[in-house]
This record gives structure tokens, C-alpha cells and sequence, in this order.
């Protein structure tokens, strides 16, 4: 296998669901650390070098990069059981991937970055009044995990796959972000499922 390094901020959900793939799969990365605080992902040489749009994580895979953390986990765990070998089963794997994206992260994630790593009184006014709708759509994707979570284990099937793998991320740091998972306790049950599973790493590692 290429030479693998992990473009990344630590402390990010995205960053961590790539490191969490590659734990649970044995595989190992070299990691490169980023301050997107201070806008190093936004200095010339990174967009030229790394990734055009400014972004990490970016999985470097010898000499190609690749960006978007799910995107990444889906090359790291091509074969293994982490992608479910039935037909519906893959796709609803991916369904799950692609909700975190466009409904679980812009609100979840978003809350925790804004209240835990800016602090609420440095937000914008813009930033300020979306406070609101963004807890509520979280809310809302929170429940609904949970009404899915209430008569199974996993997201999909009968073991972790890389759809759990992309919705604890964010998830199990929620609180982060003022989302109290004891409202929600199929949720939190999955979320102490998940982190007791052998090779687990917690984001912090």
C-alpha cells in the first residue's frame, strides 16, 4: 500500500473519522497538523500542494490527494467489513454517509465549532441569529437517529459499518455544541456501543 498521510486539524469530527477507519482497520497513517483558526489551510502553498478548496481533512495517498472525510474512510475500508457486503445494505450505508453531510454535520458540528472552539460571545451577528435554526435542525437529525437506533444496533446491519462510523463522530461530542444525549437514549446508547468495540480510539488520541 501507497504511503498514507492525513492532512488534518485534530480536534475535527472529519479528521477523526479517518483515523477512526484506520484504527479499527489496523492501517496506519502519518499525520500533519493544520491550525484552520489561523487560516493555515488557506496559505498558497496548501491550496497548491494539499487541496484547492481550503479544506481538511485531505487523505494523501502517495503522491495523489484525496479530499472529504467520507470519501477517504470509503478508500480506506474498500474490502473489508466495514462496507457491508449486500446490495441495499452498501447503499444504505452511503444513504447514512450522505445525511451526516448535508443534515447531521452543517448543524451539529457547526454548534460545537461555533459555542466550543470560537465562543459565543466572539460570533458574528449572521452567526448569532442562526443559533436558533441550527440547534433545532440538530435536534431534529438527533431524533431521528434515535427513532432509528430504538430496535437496532447499528445504523445498518448487524455490525459497525462505515455509517456509524461517520455519524459518532460528530455525535459523541455533541455536547460540545449544548445537544444533551440524554434526551436522546438510543442515541447515547450506540454512542457507549461504539466506543466499547476493540480498536477504538478516542478523538482525542
Amino acid at each position: 500500500m501507497a504511503e498514507l498521510i492525513l492532512h488534518e486539524y485534530a480536534p475535527s469530527g472529519n479528521c477523526y473519522k479517518i483515523r477512526l477507519t484506520s484504527a479499527h482497520l489496523g492501517i496506519a497513517l502519518e499525520r500533519r497538523g493544520y491550525d484552520i483558526v489561523t487560516g493555515e489551510t488557506r496559505t498558497p502553498e496548501f491550496l497548491a500542494t494539499v487541496n484547492a478548496n481550503g479544506r481538511i481533512p485531505v487523505l494523501q495517498i502517495g503522491e495523489r490527494f484525496l479530499p472529504e472525510s467520507n470519501a477517504a474512510c470509503v478508500w480506506l475500508a474498500h474490502g473489508s467489513d466495514m462496507i457491508p457486503a449486500d446490495r441495499f445494505d452498501q447503499a444504505d450505508m452511503l444513504r447514512w454517509m450522505f445525511w451526516e453531510q448535508y443534515n447531521h454535520e452543517p448543524n451539529v458540528a457547526t454548534l460545537r465549532f461555533w459555542l466550543a472552539f470560537i465562543g459565543e460571545d466572539k460570533l458574528t451577528d449572521d452567526q448569532r441569529r442562526a443559533l436558533a435554526a441550527k440547534r433545532a435542525a440538530g435536534e431534529a437529525a438527533l431524533t431521528l437517529m434515535d427513532e432509528h437506533l430504538a430496535t437496532r444496533a447499528f445504523f445498518v446491519g448487524d455490525r459497525l459499518s462505515l455509517a456509524d462510523i461517520a455519524l459518532y463522530a460528530y455525535t459523541h461530542v455533541a455536547g460540545e455544541g449544548g445537544f444533551d444525549l440524554a434526551r436522546w437514549p438510543a442515541v447515547a446508547a450506540w454512542v457507549d456501543r461504539v466506543a466499547a468495540l476493540p480498536g477504538h480510539i478516542s478523538i482525542a488520541d
